[in-house]
């Protein structure tokens, strides 16, 4: 026994060396700062949305709400038992799929369309054809040992799932199996999002990292740190070149790809609630983040500085979205009500 704690020790001594050289390496190609950089940059301003809509349907918690490729339907996910498909510019419900199990956390749209994907408490990403006469469930995929917490579509044949097993999973749809599985975070896994190209996506955990990892070779590439508590959403920033986390630490965080190292903390000192979602306007220059104060705060991206807020929800704010036309942001709450804002 003894045997095995010393030798715990000195590989706990070799992380630690290790760590500190990494650290030293990423300071040494440190040569500006974003604040220094930014700082010719015009000023955004107050920023101040109106609430147009309020999408009112759900009759418990919405947990996760995702944009449709069209940007104006909208597929939002409640733990009444209920997926709804909206049309955002009437306030119309166009689809209303119910579900085996209500504890249901994430949702997603396929880029097509034609699939949406759910999951949560079930362990399970249940995958249903939203265009066929009444909708129908075409997959159960139930590998993951915990809970649902993220899913994202690639195509009509190729899903992600992330999981409170501490894994992400890569799905073939038509056979309903897993085609990799991505291991290498400490803790459950909270979020994820795909680049643009559809070859990288980043997660974020519990263990307070963000990792980016490669769908081709399975591998993850890098490794962010910086958070001291769980990370709840993670973005892309639009040029691919970013990513942007948000946390129950209280803070939102940006950390650039290329150079390996956090360039911005978004953070208040009177704000002292946890991030529950994130989304960024089409510019990349606005960051709309949820947190446990019910409301949506407004960050400069460059700037680092809160320039608005979007109030009105009566509970947690606990999701955020930006359709692909920049023309708005939606927030989903625990009051079971949706908000469209531009």
């Amino acid at each position: 026994m003894a045997a095995e704690k010393a030798e715990c020790d000195a590989l706990k001594k070799e992380c630690d060396g290790l760590r500190a050289q990494i650290e030293a390496a990423r300071k040494a190609v440190n040569d500006g700062s974003m604040t220094a950089a930014a700082g010719g940059a015009s000023e955004v301003g107050r920023v101040q949305l109106k609430l147009r809509k309020t999408l009112k349907g759900h009759l418990a918690k919405i947990y996760s709400l995702h944009w449709a490729a069209d940007s104006r339907s909208m597929v939002s996910a409640s733990q009444d038992g209920k997926l709804l498909v909206w049309d955002t510019f009437t306030g119309n419900k166009l689809v209303a799929v119910p579900l085996k199990s209500a504890w249901v956390m994430s949702v997603a749209l396929a880029p097509s369309g034609n699939l949406v994907a759910s999951g949560g408490l079930d362990n399970m990403c249940t995958v249903c054809n939203i265009k066929s006469a009444s909708p129908k469930t075409l997959r159960e995929l139930d590998a993951h040992t915990g809970y649902l917490s993220c899913c994202r579509f690639l195509s009509d044949t190729e899903i992600l799932t992330a999981s409170g097993d501490t894994t992400c999973c890569l799905w073939d749809l038509e056979t309903g199996k897993q085609k990799i599985i991505f291991t290498n975070h400490i803790g459950d896994c909270m979020s994820l999002a795909l680049s643009s190209d559809m070859n990288t996506f980043i997660s974020g955990a519990c263990d307070s990292l963000a990792k980016l990892w490669d769908l081709r070779e399975g591998t993850c590439k890098q490794t962010f740190s910086g958070h001291t508590s769980d990370i709840n959403a993670i973005s892309y920033f639009p040029d691919g070149n970013c990513i942007v986390t948000g946390s129950d630490d209280c803070s939102c965080k940006m950390y650039d790809l290329r150079s390996d190292q956090e360039l911005m903390s978004y953070q208040d000192a009177s704000l002292n609630a946890g991030v529950t979602s994130l989304a960024l306007s089409s510019s990349g220059r606005l960051i709309f983040a949820g947190y446990d104060d019910f409301n949506c705060h407004i960050w400069d991206a460059l700037k680092g500085e809160k320039v608005g807020v979007l109030s009105g929800h009566d509970n947690r704010v606990s999701c955020t979205g930006v359709p692909a036309d920049g023309m708005g942001v939606c927030t989903g709450s625990w009051d079971s009500f949706l908000k469209l804002w531009n």
